[in-house]
């Protein structure tokens, strides 16, 4: 962005669906789609990965329990109207990992970004193919005005997909998050012009 920014009004906050509304994102070859129940096991091979583990927030070990917890927790995150946590596939089956968009603390109408792609699905462009269906869709359904990513600086692959989708690294100081790992902050360079 240019200039000066208008602040923005209090209260003001990308507007995530309600918990009755379905969400499936088609694009780039892909079906973004909610997680299910029937996901668990497939959510175990996916997350509990080492570098999972090293580069996200994710428990470790990541077994059924876990995924279990991590539903209940994203079911509770959408229900808030907080977060939308979405299964990557390639046909609205199988999942082969995550992208997430939730509200970013530090700016009201921003949205923060995540993903994480399973170990056997890593080297084929899913991390950036499905990213960018989701910044569209954080622009223009939620509303944002800005969409962030936070990023371990030691993860080149990240790093990777964040310029692949039109991410730079901002100015921003790092910031600390749980278990010490200091995030880079990355910012979209913004919806598509008229």
């Amino acid at each position: 962005m240019t200039g000066r920014e208008a602040e923005p009004a209090a209260g003001a906050h990308p507007r995530f669906p309600g918990p009755g509304t379905r969400v499936r994102l088609v694009g780039e070859g892909l079906v973004l789609r909610e997680w299910a129940a029937a996901d668990v096991p497939a959510m175990t091979a996916l997350f509990d990965d080492p570098d999972t583990a090293r580069f996200t927030p994710l428990a470790s070990p990541f077994d059924e329990a876990a995924a279990r917890a991590y539903l209940a927790r994203a079911a509770e995150s959408r229900a808030a109207g907080r977060k939308l946590q979405l299964a990557v596939t390639e046909d609205g089956g199988a999942p082969l990992g995550e992208v997430l968009l939730f509200t970013a603390v530090d700016y009201p109408l921003a949205v923060e970004a995540g993903y994480a792609i399973g170990p056997r699905h890593r080297g084929r462009g899913l991390a950036a193919r499905a990213l960018r269906p989701a910044v569209a869709y954080a622009y223009g359904t939620l509303g944002a005005q800005r969409v962030l990513l936070r990023i371990v600086a030691e993860n080149a692959a990240s790093r990777a997909v964040a310029r692949a989708t039109g991410f730079s690294l901002t100015d921003q100081p790092p910031v600390a998050a749980p278990g010490g790992a200091l995030l880079q902050t990355w910012q979209h360079a913004g919806p598509p012009g008229p």
